[in-house]
């Protein structure tokens, strides 16, 4: 018998979507319909397009979700050190055995023999070590070493090409997780007032370190998504999430780096610390692949989507898809449909166990937030409302992972931006109000406008003494929603 499940497409989508922004998405028309479509945040990739091929976009969000009313982030995401194959004659084929070289300079490539786009590739790579190329499709293993050259044999063949980009899974590389392109793209991000910074090919914690001292130099608190997607990362994974904003489960990169049969494992145990660290975590690449070329996902894709949003992950990221593939609104859609699914299924499902989760940095807003998660359990209530100057607090109702929605309350539109990346937060800009009969009040008219309650539904209020002070979260109160006259 075929069981049927009912999808309520009303209640907001708890789970965000980041879309990849490029030619696809490049006009004004395409690009409303994306957000309209349920886009949470854009993200502006500087391994394609000029500065100002950015603003142009840039701009364009911003505007577009004023109109749409929509609080809309953009995420930087910057290249890194990616190392790649120099010239390639046009129809080279590396063959299953064969033997080859690796060479100093950056000469064009002849028979059995390669340079690469990496200056120190053959000082640092160790005999046994293994070199991929594109994604792992053609696959070397270093048998010996000379001065000026890395010997390899061909484990698995294929056709290699210019620009190809070359994993070395096994290898510690010096190179920094910054180069000189990324700093001045984190100059204009900074400049541009962007909401997020992604880190490409981060190793170790001091790349984070890096990147957060020249934020500071800049007096920019911009936060930093870590890209995890190297074999060293993972060894650090737990400092990463602890010195960083928030995190990416970066699995293009990370499927080669390691063995792709533990990428799902990995992608789960990340996200499970994510969230106990209190850390966005984005799931990213492939997820919806096929709709590059194709109007429907596979069966493989939809259930990978799913099982993003079982593991309660912040986002799920469209790259290609909405970038340059041929159905980018329809990408879009189509997450959002089985984001919802999926939500309607884990609503109808035992909600796990968060109660632990405590930060002993922030005992009073982490108490206060726990307290008003139980209360809303307790009374069934429609929504949380929670006032938070910087967010913090918002993100410590949002980390126990409700069924229900936290209505983020801030004077900032920047935070309101930042806040839409977070599980489960719906970000409303207001101006702070010190009385909580007021804020009450305020409360009511948001919640039913928004369809999130209505007259007679009991919600429940976080907030503070002092509103305008940031850290300074003290108070929790059951309110029944009033209709309001206008």
């Amino acid at each position: 018998m075929t069981m049927l499940i009912e999808t309520d497409f009303v209640r907001p989508r708890r789970t965000k979507i980041v879309a990849t922004l490029g030619p696809a998405t490049a006009e004004r028309d395409k690009l409303r319909d994306l957000l309209a479509a349920g886009v949470n945040v854009c993200r502006l990739n500087f391994s394609h397009g000029t500065h100002a091929d950015h603003e142009r976009m840039l701009n364009m969000v911003r505007e577009v979700s004023q109109e749409l009313g929509q609080y809309t982030a953009v995420l930087g995401d910057l290249c890194g050190p990616k190392i790649r194959l120099n010239e390639v004659p046009k129809g080279m084929v590396l063959e299953t055995g064969e033997e080859l070289r690796f060479i100093r300079g950056a000469a064009p490539a002849v028979k059995g023999a390669l340079t690469i786009s990496y200056p120190h590739f053959v000082d640092e790579v160790r005999i046994g070590d293994r070199i991929y190329i594109d994604d792992g499709l053609v696959r070397l293993l270093v048998v010996d070493r000379t001065e000026d050259a890395i010997h390899c044999r061909c484990t698995v063949g294929g056709a290699i090409s210019t620009r190809k980009g070359v994993n070395l899974p096994d290898t510690p590389l010096s190179i920094s997780a910054l180069t000189e392109k990324d700093r001045t793209d984190l100059h204009w991000a900074v400049k541009h007032h962007l909401d997020y910074i992604a880190l490409s090919f981060a190793r170790k914690p001091h790349d984070v370190i890096e990147l957060r001292q020249i934020l500071k130099a800049s007096d920019s608190d911009l936060p930093i998504i870590v890209k995890i997607e190297k074999s060293e990362a993972i060894k650090h994974l737990d400092e990463f999430i602890a010195i960083s904003d928030g995190i990416m489960v970066a699995r293009g990169d990370l499927g080669v780096e390691m063995d792709i049969w533990q990428v799902p494992l990995m992608q789960k145990d990340m996200a499970r610390k994510a969230r106990d660290a209190n850390k966005p975590c984005i799931v990213a690449t492939q997820m919806l692949q096929s709709m590059v070329a194709n109007p429907m996902p596979t069966r493989a894709e939809v259930s990978d989507v799913a099982n993003a949003i079982f593991d309660e992950v912040d986002a799920v990221m469209l790259s290609a898809e909405s970038a340059s593939g041929e159905y980018p609104v329809e990408s879009v859609e189509m997450m959002d449909r089985i984001v919802r699914t999926t939500e309607a299924y884990l609503d109808r499902s035992p909600r796990p166990e968060y109660s632990s989760i405590w930060a002993a940095e922030n005992a009073i807003a982490s108490t206060v937030a726990l307290g008003a998660v139980r209360m809303a359990e307790r009374i069934q209530a429609s929504a949380v409302a929670v006032w938070s100057t910087s967010g913090a607090t918002a993100r410590m109702v949002s980390q126990h992972r409700m069924h229900i929605p936290v209505v983020g309350l801030t004077r900032s539109e920047a935070v309101c931006r930042r806040l839409n990346l977070v599980y489960g937060i719906i970000p409303v800009q207001v101006e702070p109000v010190a009385h909580p009969g007021r804020m009450a009040e305020m409360v009511d008219a948001i919640v039913i406008s928004k369809h999130l309650a209505k007259a007679d539904d009991r919600i429940v209020v976080v907030s503070s003494t002092k509103p305008t002070v940031v850290g300074t979260t003290d108070m929790t109160l059951v309110h029944r929603v009033r209709e309001t006259s206008g």
